[in-house]
């Protein structure tokens, strides 16, 4: 399998473990800090296409970011994609992690099932 993308905030522990596991899987991943290299508008959207995910699943609901711009609101009041695309790019904090890019998949945060499925 060809190296992937491995997005991550470095003080995030569900990151951390999530590093933890790509290393005792021997899984090889050019790492990517969100917050310096945050994902751009176009990245986002063609991640979010090639994850299959609704848009909402990319968004770090549990961040102080997200909770003091009131994003549920935004979203719930029907925020077009492209809006959601920019406004993730602005701060990657707004931005679930960790995220792991493939050439046909995305993962959204660490769920240890779905990255088995998708990495081994």
């Amino acid at each position: 399998m060809a190296n992937v993308l491995f997005l991550e905030y470095p003080k995030c522990t569900t990151c951390k473990r999530a590093k933890a596991w790509l290393d005792e899987h021997g899984i090889s991943y050019d790492d990517r800090h969100i917050v310096e290299d945050n994902p751009t508008a176009a990245e986002l959207a063609t991640w979010h296409e090639r994850s299959g995910l609704p848009l909402r699943r990319f968004f770090n609901t549990s961040g102080m970011v997200y909770r003091e711009r009131n994003i549920k609101a935004l979203l719930d009041a029907g925020l077009s994609d492209a809006d959601a695309y920019a406004l993730l790019a602005e701060n990657g904090m707004l931005v679930k992690r960790p995220l792991v890019v493939g050439e046909d998949f995305v993962l959204v945060g660490f769920r240890e099932a779905e990255w088995e499925r998708a990495l081994l």
